[in-house]
């Protein structure tokens, strides 16, 4: 099946039809996407619409029906220099959240939570942060060679299993806390200079991240524009081979009874 023969109409009806709480949910997503998009462009840094929300864009021209998350990618260079103006000029309503913001948030990516909102994650990693609104991912992008990016994925690894089978978060966090400065400061320096050493090419997700796709060069630039949700947002230059990679065929839905949601609890505040 193509995108030419799915039913989208269909797909809204079960998934997300208008008023639904995951259609509030999403719309909420985009408003932050299009803040951080003037802002990326108010200061001339690139960045493009990745996983599944890229594949949404091609195959439904928005959301996926059923998807609960946005994600976008940058290069670790532009998102390192995007953090400190994002502090400076996102809405008040808008939260930045990074471990520099939220001493209990272990993830090496950012989100930008909306403070009008709440929401609980069906894994519960975010029991103990400080911002628990709606929010939007944006991932940082690394020349890594693959075997490398995945000591660094072992290495925060633990993190997840010491969070998961808390009996005393207390403590716990004072673990997470421990081993993720440490990786920080002392295990993701040594492994960039391995990479750097080793000339790697290859993109994929920056240290710490559990995701090790590959991404290239000639898929990503120049970017390219495409339509989400009737605005124009960057995507990569060759968005059909980079979802390739990524997915395999893209094209083609998934069980649609095999689905498994990321927020537990919404709540969005009129």
């Amino acid at each position: 099946m193509d995108g030419n023969q799915i039913d989208h109409e269909a797909l809204r009806q079960r998934f997300n039809p208008e008023g639904s709480e995951l259609r509030q949910m999403q719309l909420v997503m985009l408003d932050i996407l299009s803040e951080v998009d003037a802002i990326c462009r108010r200061h001339d840094i690139p960045y493009w619409l990745s996983s599944g929300t890229l594949l949404g864009a091609w195959r439904h021209d928005g959301f996926i029906p059923w998807d609960d998350d946005l994600d976008i990618e940058m290069r670790r260079e532009d998102y390192l220099r995007l953090l400190p103006i994002l502090r400076e000029e996102l809405p008040d309503h808008l939260a930045l959240q990074t471990m520099d913001d939220d001493p209990n948030y272990f993830f090496f990516y950012a989100k930008i939570h909306d403070r009008r909102t709440y929401l609980e994650e069906g894994n519960n990693y975010d029991r103990r942060w400080k911002e628990r609104g709606i929010y939007i991912d944006i991932l940082p992008m690394e020349r890594q060679r693959i075997w490398l990016h995945k000591i660094g994925e072992k290495a925060q690894g633990h993190v997840y299993k010491i969070w998961r089978t808390s009996t005393d978060d207390e403590r716990s966090m004072r673990k997470v806390r421990r081993i993720t400065q440490f990786n920080k400061k002392v295990t993701y320096p040594i492994l960039r200079a391995l990479c750097k050493l080793s000339g790697a090419r290859t993109w994929t997700s920056g240290m710490g991240m559990p995701f090790h796709k590959p991404r290239y060069d000639e898929d990503i630039f120049p970017l390219a524009e495409h339509v989400f949700e009737g605005r124009m947002f960057p995507v990569p230059h060759d968005s059909d081979h980079h979802m390739q990679l990524l997915f395999g065929d893209w094209r083609k839905l998934p069980n649609l009874d095999e689905l498994h949601p990321h927020a537990r609890k919404i709540k969005i505040k009129k």
